[in-house]
């Protein structure tokens, strides 16, 4: 029993000698602050510092072509030919579908036929004037011969016209409607064409935001077909009308689409961007809420924190504008404010 009890006051001792050599070790290796507050927190900071901020909005708006139109005949009369596929790329003036016009023809190559003899009169007859062997009556009467059957072609060349339907303008074709030998009439859909190498993009803005609406202005498009691609384009007119019902003003922005993403009809939304500016920023784990105040721990050279209230602008994901209480160059806490109070010490990790 003796030798048990003297084993248990020798391993107590022991224990006591390192618990204290621990202790004065510590004490040591602690630096001046913390012998006089107690442990300093260990905490990651942030200069404050200027960034770029702008007021967003956010819209949704429909697609549509630059130029859009549905290709139709103008008579009723039988396709004599296709000239395109679905799909395909046309330029301006390209043949799409030609209507039967042998009939036609023949009336535009006797209405020329009936200029070339008029101009022909008309010059003998001017030759004649001069030589002082035609009245200037017979010259008048040649020249409306002239003009009447130039006007007479004029109209068989219209009667042409009507049974070939070309492009209007460069594009992209639709699906084929029809087929050759098909009776067509006015109004039946041959097929469409878009212009889409820019988008025209449509949206509602609410009036209260008009102030904000300048011609020019950048906006970012996004499409649910196209994950994380942004489409930039630029406000082209503000319409000049709100909506006495809805209250809101629609806007039309022009994207370039040189690769033919965008298709009309499409459904974007979009962020258009104005009152573009500088102001300080901090991360927002910086900020701590209180009620409905906002505060920041800011260091000062002595490694302590002050509890600082400060006035909060914009918020985004990244940053948090901050419009007073702070000034450039501060330092403030963004990692471990949960363990702190207004005068604590701080040991700042790099």
């Amino acid at each position: 029993m003796k030798y048990r009890s003297g084993g248990f006051f020798l391993w107590a001792v022991a224990i006591v000698v390192v618990a204290w050599g621990g202790y004065l070790l510590l004490a040591d290796g602690a630096g001046p602050q913390q012998r006089r507050g107690g442990m300093a927190t260990a905490v990651k900071v942030e200069v404050v510092h200027n960034a770029s901020f702008a007021d967003t909005i956010e819209a949704i708006g429909t697609a549509k072509a630059n130029e859009s139109v549905i290709l139709t005949a103008r008579v009723s009369e039988a396709v004599q030919s296709v000239s395109f596929e679905d799909g395909g790329f046309v330029s301006q003036g390209d043949v799409i579908v030609e209507l039967t016009n042998s009939e036609e023809r023949a009336f535009v190559a006797e209405a020329q036929a009936t200029v070339r003899e008029a101009e022909a009169q008309y010059e003998r007859v001017l030759d004649l004037e001069g030589l002082g062997s035609a009245s200037s009556a017979v010259v008048d009467n040649r020249l409306r011969q002239l003009e009447e059957a130039r006007e007479r072609l004029n109209a068989a060349q219209a009667r042409l016209a009507d049974r070939i339907i070309r492009a209007p303008f460069s594009g992209i074709l639709g699906l084929r409607n029809v087929s050759q030998g098909a009776l067509v009439s006015p109004g039946l859909e041959i097929t469409t064409l878009d212009d889409v190498e820019k988008i025209k993009l449509d949206f509602s803005v609410p009036e209260r935001f008009l102030s904000a609406l300048t011609e020019g202005q950048q906006i970012e498009a996004f499409a649910a077909a196209y994950k994380g691609r942004a489409f930039v384009g630029e406000v082209k007119t503000v319409s000049s009308r709100v909506d006495p019902v809805s209250r809101a003003v629609t806007v039309r922005a022009l994207i370039d689409n040189a690769d033919h993403a965008l298709r009309p009809g499409m459904l974007l939304t979009l962020t258009l961007s104005s009152n573009q500016r500088m102001a300080l920023s901090v991360p927002p784990s910086a900020l701590v809420p209180m009620a409905d105040k906002d505060y920041l721990f800011v260091v000062s050279e002595e490694n302590k924190v002050s509890h600082t209230e400060v006035e909060v602008g914009q918020r985004e994901d990244t940053k948090v504008e901050i419009l007073g209480g702070l000034v450039e160059g501060d330092v403030v806490v963004v990692s471990g404010t949960l363990r702190l109070r207004n005068g604590a010490n701080v040991t700042i990790i790099e």
